[in-house]
């Protein structure tokens, strides 16, 4: 038995903030403590000193290197950032090499996050075989095996087959990810079009290409009835087409990238490739768009979307550069930027980093509340420190936040009841 006391918990299901303590025992939240209220005889007890305690974070579409690309990150590594981060449970991508097609590649993946990871892991399965957006993988042995959505990561190009992929899916009850971009508008863009992508003489493609690929996906969803989720929508013209969708009552939400809610275009400043992106980086209208969102709950999943990429591929021309950026281990002091702009509360954002990504995923987590797994992160909102990428636990180190004011960093996270971090005194 723990009981964790003088703690500032953060509640995203009752959306509010107050004193008190938690008493975990055999991996689970037993009962919530009152201040001055007194814990249990037995078992340790902690002194939180005053510090938010919350829910640990669920980070869906975390691409980890195992199988064929352990260089970039393993499950060790990426184990070690997610609880240096407070992610207490990684959703993992399925685009590795060879894809996550089939259940015996699902089931080395599992085995190998069982043994090297710290934190849970749940896999994400690919929806086409090899990812190739021609024919659909075994969805139903797949979820046996253990996947609890299916993705191809990158657009299903061909309408016909992502229409199969849905109605099977449906069928089954299964979720399906989408990537909502239209594929051949977006081909070889690097930038968001604009005065800006053409002063850099940059390819780049329309916010159009978005909402086009998202109003497709979302026809194809009223024809079906599937489950579906938009992983990262990125600009203000995508919103009316998910009203709508949920005005007509179709089981769709929507996430966004966290570097989309606190970069904007202008970050790429002189072709700076740790800021080059899937999608790109979009206008500050279009960032504040998000944001609003978020905080109205139109798009309920805030993400990582944490992608490493080694030296020698951000290390190019900015059109010839590797997308993405890792965020697991800056996924929490870059979304406390939104907190100490006024533009979200604590619970509210953690409302989007743990509560609804385990709603989605028909997880117990994400909760403060007795008979929830006590998966928890300690963290002080308000202490200052400029972020260093070469200490970051990632293998690769390609941040967009290296060298950057930072507020806010975890000091300790628990799994089951477990630490599996805290943070060493300075």
């Amino acid at each position: 038995m723990l009981t964790l006391v003088n703690a500032r918990l953060i509640d995203p299901e009752e959306g509010k903030i107050r004193e008190g303590g938690i008493v975990i025992d055999a991996g689970r939240i037993v009962e919530l403590l009152s201040p001055g209220e007194r814990a249990p005889a037995r078992g340790a007890v902690e002194d939180c000193r005053g510090l938010c305690l919350a829910p640990g974070i669920i980070d869906i579409g975390v691409k980890i290197g195992e199988p064929g690309e352990r260089h970039k990150e393993s499950f060790r590594t990426a184990g070690a950032a997610a609880a240096a981060g407070g992610v207490t449970t990684m959703v993992t991508r399925p685009d590795t090499e060879p894809a996550i097609d089939d259940p015996e590649v699902l089931e080395f993946l599992l085995r190998r996050a069982v043994d090297a990871s710290p934190v849970n892991v749940l896999p994400l399965a690919a929806l086409t075989k090899g990812r190739a957006g021609q024919e659909m993988t075994e969805i139903g042995f797949l979820t046996d095996a253990g996947a609890v959505a299916f993705t191809d990561v990158t657009a299903v190009a061909n309408p016909r087959v992502f229409q199969r992929c849905l109605t099977y899916a449906a069928g089954l009850g299964a979720l399906v990810i989408g990537h909502p971009q239209e594929p051949v508008l977006s081909q070889g863009a690097c930038a968001t079009s604009g005065q800006f992508a053409s002063q850099l003489g940059l390819p780049a493609v329309s916010p159009m290409a978005e909402r086009i690929g998202l109003e497709r996906d979302l026809a194809l969803v009223e024809m079906t009835g599937a489950r579906y989720h938009a992983d990262q929508l990125s600009t203000a013209r995508s919103l009316p087409a998910l009203r709508r969708a949920r005005e007509a009552g179709l089981d769709v939400t929507a996430g966004v990238s966290i570097h989309h809610l606190t970069l904007n275009e202008f970050d790429v400043g002189d072709y700076r490739t740790f800021f080059k992106l899937t999608p790109p980086l979009r206008s500050e209208a279009d960032r504040m768009a998000m944001v609003e969102a978020v905080m109205a709950g139109e798009i309920e999943i805030i993400g990582s979307f944490h992608t490493p990429r080694d030296e020698e591929e951000k290390r190019l021309p900015f059109e010839e550069a590797a997308a993405g950026a890792v965020g697991l281990e800056t996924l929490l002091p870059a979304a406390l930027r939104l907190h100490h702009a006024g533009q979200m509360t604590l619970p509210a954002l953690w409302r989007a980093l743990a509560l609804n990504p385990a709603r989605l995923l028909g997880l117990e987590a994400g909760r403060l509340a007795p008979g929830a797994p006590a998966d928890l992160v300690l963290f002080d909102p308000d202490v200052p420190y400029v972020l260093d990428r070469a200490k970051l636990r990632s293998k690769s180190k390609n941040t967009p936040f290296d060298l950057t004011r930072m507020q806010g960093r975890v000091e300790g996270t628990w799994v089951a009841g477990n630490r599996v971090f805290t943070r060493e005194a300075a």
